[in-house]
């Protein structure tokens, strides 16, 4: 029963990020399976890939509702990520769990620091996007999704917002869609390990998660794109340094 509860928080924390922050649900998938539920490293990240697949997916939709969603951009984006996340999915079982740790938790703090040093504010325009810039970004994050199973919206929302130049809120119902199609690629590559995953644990987690997306969309709406942004940026740093502490110390 102490699993069933941990599992129900877990997943409305991970779908209020989601929801609210297009990302960081699978940064905070991750550590919630591994510390809470006790994953293996590879376990956890197959199934954060399965969760934030079904979470984003569904949060995608009142995103798009709002006009927040640039179509052109976030598939192009995912496009030219889905073979990296396919290879980068074959290659995760083959690599030793603490790599993948350390890996995920360097990433995460890289990314929390860019973004904390350059909020966008709200009345920036959105900036003409680039197709290039668009398919090499799309590319390293496919990549990452791949090997480290997570949905890559801590990842895409920076990309969008400092490489491509979206605003915040625009950046944040972008990445849904670019997670959706990228978690769904690395995910083929991952068929192999779901027999050895634990289910009762997974679908109230996942349940839990895309209830908490809409609630976490709600909550968005209230804010400021750069308090959304200082937000986000916060939460990645925290996540990265609690992990390398647990990995080295």
């Amino acid at each position: 029963m102490t699993t069933l509860y941990l599992s129900l928080a877990a997943g409305a924390v991970v779908g209020i990020a989601l929801g609210g922050l297009g990302g960081g649900g699978s940064i905070l998938a991750v550590p919630a399976l591994i510390y809470l539920l006790d994953f293996t490293p590879v376990a956890a990240t197959t199934a954060s890939l399965i969760i934030v697949t079904a979470t984003t997916a569904t949060s995608l939709y009142a995103h798009a509702r709002d006009g927040n969603v640039r179509w052109r951009t976030g598939l192009l984006f995912a496009a030219t990520g889905i073979t990296p996340a396919l290879l980068g999915g074959a290659l995760a079982g083959r690599l030793p769990g603490a790599l993948l740790t350390a890996a995920f938790s360097v990433i995460a703090l890289t990314a929390g620091l860019h973004m904390l040093r350059s909020p966008r504010p709200d009345n920036e325009q959105d900036r003409p996007i680039r197709p290039a810039h668009a398919a090499g970004a799309g590319a390293s994050l496919g990549t990452i999704t791949g090997l480290l199973g997570v949905g890559g919206g801590f990842l895409a929302v920076p990309a969008l917002v400092s490489v491509l130049g979206l605003k915040m809120k625009a950046a944040v119902g972008t990445s849904l869609l670019v997670i959706t199609i990228t978690s769904l690629a690395a995910l083929t590559a991952r068929t192999n390990t779901a027999d050895r995953l634990r289910w009762e644990v997974i679908a109230p987690f996942t349940g839990a998660a895309i209830l908490g997306a809409w609630d976490g969309k709600r909550l968005a709406s209230k804010f400021s794109g750069p308090a959304l942004q200082r937000a986000f940026a916060i939460i990645l740093i925290t996540v990265a340094f609690f992990m390398l502490t647990d990995a080295f110390i």
